[in-house]
């Protein structure tokens, strides 16, 4: 009997009564120092029957975040600021893990005090960054010291174990999207040629050694990572993904990680597109745990997808935007309602509690 979408899953030892899970998505709503407030908690809370919720992307330092009222998690007022939410999201019967994020060359120096940005090495991210006053053009990012690496993963160690504090279930490691882990992995972007540089096996050690990092904190069974194995994005790109990821994904699946989540824009992708083929047959191929596929899916794809065994779950972004009940709509096969652009990252309710329910709660 095929798989459906509502049958429940194990993802480590997260048990996800659905396999509709909520990918990550940036909405731009917390407060001063980076501070998720009670907005937060509400948006959570409304989209709590997810199987999964991953948290909107949230930054492991200062150093790392370059997006102006996305949250954090390496101060103790982050920490008290996220704790409402997760119990919001429990009390309303769902699971949230946070999403450790560190955007590497794409931090603009006005976050930083005048720093430039870092990354594996000296490149320039494309276009202009948002910023607290305005769009300002990217800047050249110095490349990383071998001896900063461990003041790097102890970055992402901190900022686990504070997500422990705040009440998450887990966390998931940014790997994706043209950010820092995905800047290393891509010779697009990795010209290093010490021992995080050059061939494969050296262009994934960091993924490997932040993921063993968040493993020391968490367990195996806790730790989740995200990739993009798809093509360009952000200005990032690899010669040879079909030798890349493959490969990185064998070195996760060596670790034991609780899933690994791919997004995978197509052709005609709606957030970034590509006419690369897919690695997600040959991932699969070369990791055994839980492999949840995102990207503009419908309800036909997603399903015909579980159905052939390519994927155990779907993750769903946009949609959730614009109906926190997404559970419900696909149960009863209703309409989905239509997000409003404007409102995506715009502060305050509008556009991001205020989203009706089929059904009021």
């Amino acid at each position: 009997m095929a798989v459906s979408l509502f049958d429940p899953i194990s993802l480590g030892a997260i048990q996800a009564p659905n396999r509709i899970v909520m990918a990550p998505l940036t909405r731009g709503r917390a407060g001063p120092g980076f501070v998720p407030g009670d907005l937060a908690r509400e948006y959570y809370r409304q989209r709590a029957s997810a199987g999964l919720i991953i948290s909107e992307a949230t930054g492991i330092s200062q150093e790392g975040l370059g997006w102006p009222a996305a949250p954090g998690l390496w101060t103790d007022a982050q920490v008290e600021g996220w704790k409402p939410v997760t119990d919001a999201v429990h009390e309303a019967g769902g699971r949230i893990v946070a999403q450790l994020w560190h955007m590497g060359r794409l931090v603009h120096s006005v976050f930083n005090d005048g720093k430039p940005p870092v990354s594996a090495s000296a490149t320039t991210g494309p276009g202009r960054a948002h910023t607290p006053v305005g769009r300002l053009d990217l800047e050249e990012a110095r490349p990383l010291r071998l001896d900063e690496i461990p003041r790097l993963i102890g970055d992402y160690v901190h900022a686990a174990e504070n997500a422990k504090k705040a009440g998450f279930d887990g966390v998931q490691l940014h790997g994706a999207n043209g950010y820092l882990i995905d800047q290393f992995l891509r010779d697009g972007t990795n010209l290093r040629d010490d021992d995080y540089g050059g061939p494969v096996e050296n262009r994934i050690r960091l993924l490997r050694e932040v993921t063993e990092g968040l493993i020391g904190v968490w367990g195996s069974d806790r730790v989740a990572v995200r990739l993009s194995p798809n093509g360009e994005t952000q200005g990032v790109d690899d010669s040879a993904p079909e030798m890349l990821f493959p490969a990185a994904a064998a070195a996760l699946d060596a670790l034991g990680i609780a899933f690994l989540e791919l997004r995978e824009p197509g052709p005609d992708g709606t957030f970034g597109k590509t006419d690369v083929p897919k690695q997600s047959p040959a991932i699969r191929a070369a990791f055994n745990g839980p492999l949840i596929l995102n990207s503009d899916y419908t309800l036909e794809q997603a399903e015909a997808d579980l159905a052939s065994g390519l994927a155990d779950a779907i993750s769903f972004g946009r949609p959730f935007i614009a109906n926190p009940d997404l559970v419900e709509r696909i149960r009863t096969r209703a309409d989905w309602a239509i997000a409003d652009m404007k409102t995506w990252y715009s502060p305050g309710p509008e556009g991001y509690i205020d989203y009706p329910a089929l059904v009021a709660a």
